[in-house]
């Protein structure tokens, strides 16, 4: 019998009560949900229903103004600057629709950024095998600006994996990206729940991306109304036009 570590039993990430305020607006409403370990959920709501602050309270890039965020059991909110900005770096992994790749850099130093910023070397086997998995491998001497949109996304996956990362955010990353581009990049993020154990939070507005995920949130005006599991386009489609 396996006996389960006090660890895996904690969410990748938990929400309490959180809120955030920008002046008048109430952006998040007494939002609470926990991530399990090496789930696939997609967020989606209509616009201004508070996707994007969601998942920069979830991840630690925005501060809320109540309640707490933890991650992997660390209350975020009790950190300083400069080890939240650690733990973002050592324990997440980021993707956005934008890429946010370095032009002057090739695609295997934007891969290695994270670990350089943290004064890490890399594990070469590790290196490796997330190049060939986002198929990469003939393109790391290039420039983004030498590469198709598709494999700049592919090369910020990259990017986002090399550290290990416990959870991933993707923000909107199929977004800019053509129907059959786009089903490649989701497919990565589904290995990277199904084949490492990685959480993966995927915000995005498109119902077919969404069904890759095993649960589907969906916001409006700032709280959780309701999850889809196993969800299909059909499903997420109706539930989204009740919104």
């Amino acid at each position: 019998m396996t006996t389960m570590t006090a660890e895996a039993t904690v969410p990748a990430v938990c929400l309490d009560s959180v809120t955030r305020t920008y002046g008048d607006v109430r952006a998040l409403d007494g939002v609470s949900w926990a991530f399990p370990r090496g789930g696939f959920t997609a967020v989606m709501g209509p616009s201004g229903s508070g996707k994007s602050t969601f998942l920069h309270c979830a991840s630690g890039l925005d501060r809320p103004s109540g309640g707490t965020v933890q991650i992997g059991g660390v209350d975020v909110g009790r950190l300083s600057e400069a080890r939240r900005t650690r733990l973002r770096r050592e324990r997440i992994g980021f993707v956005f629709q934008s890429f946010n790749l370095v032009p002057s850099m090739d695609v295997e130093q934007n891969i290695m950024l994270p670990l350089v910023l943290g004064g890490r070397g890399a594990d070469p086997a590790w290196l490796d095998e997330v190049v060939r998995r986002v198929g990469l491998s003939d393109r790391l001497r290039h420039r983004p600006s030498e590469l198709s949109g598709g494999q700049q996304q592919r090369a910020a996956i990259a990017r986002a994996l090399i550290t290990r990362p416990e959870v991933v955010f993707a923000d909107e990353p199929t977004g800019a990206l053509d129907p059959s581009t786009a089903r490649d990049v989701l497919r990565l993020l589904r290995e990277a729940a199904d084949l490492t154990g990685q959480t993966v939070v995927l915000v995005t507005h498109d119902p077919v991306a969404a069904a890759w995920a095993d649960s589907v949130l969906f916001l409006s005006r700032g709280r959780i109304v309701d999850e889809l599991t196993a969800p299909t386009p059909a499903a997420v489609m109706a539930r989204w036009g009740s919104l």
